[in-house]
């Protein structure tokens, strides 16, 4: 069995309440491949959110019977730190492929939106939907608060897997688009995060379901 090398990027770790799928692709050429052997990257300039969020995605593989490697573990600092040519990436990934990886995941972050909420948390019932006094109720505030709306952002994140040991050493095997919807705490979206990715990656046969540890 091949082993594969899992290299996720994300650029910003701020948080989330939220993480949603927009959509995916998986090349259906690529199947009955587990990985064995996982390199987890998070880029950041926030070194304690790359952390927390290697060691979580390490933990989520391990539980699957998989080696999870964090990259502060395997990166020297001058290749994270500083600006790399596309001939000295190529050059590190041919290392990896050489020492029996085969696949890199990228994880990173496409854009942030802002959006705008209509309610500020009213309680509503069938009520309000049914009569008309009791929905323009709620919304009449519009017109006098200028507070009504509710602003939050949405960062829009790619994870892209790449088979490093196919021919050209770039093939596309699976890609998703994310949302994060409306940041909180660091430990809250690396979690979320990291659970919708290796969640999706199940459902593809990527890799295989959690191990139960056969707690009581």
């Amino acid at each position: 069995m091949k082993k594969i090398i899992l290299i996720t990027a994300v650029v910003v770790f701020t948080g989330c309440s939220s993480v949603r799928l927009v959509d995916s692709w998986r090349d259906n050429v690529y199947s009955g491949k587990i990985p064995e052997k996982v390199l987890v990257v998070g880029i950041t300039d926030n070194l304690t959110g790359r952390k927390i969020y290697e060691e979580h995605l390490k933990d989520e593989f391990q539980a699957r019977g998989i080696d999870a490697v964090e990259s502060h573990r395997v990166f020297s600092p001058s290749f994270m730190h500083s600006r790399q040519s596309e001939a000295a990436i190529r050059e590190e990934v041919d290392k990896f492929a050489d020492s029996g990886y085969d696949a890199i995941l990228v994880s990173v972050v496409k854009g942030v939106s802002e959006e705008v909420s209509y309610s500020r948390g009213y309680a509503r019932t069938d009520y309000f939907w049914r009569r008309f006094g009791g929905y323009y109720f709620v919304y009449q505030d519009i017109y006098f608060d200028p507070g009504y709306y509710d602003r939050y952002n949405i960062y829009h994140i790619e994870a892209s897997l790449y088979d490093i040991k196919a021919p050209d050493s770039k093939s596309l095997v699976w890609v998703a688009s994310f949302d994060l919807v409306d940041p909180g705490s660091i430990n809250r979206t690396v979690k979320d995060y990291v659970r919708r990715m290796t969640r999706e990656l199940e459902k593809e046969k990527i890799i295989p379901e959690k191990q139960e540890t056969g707690k009581q």
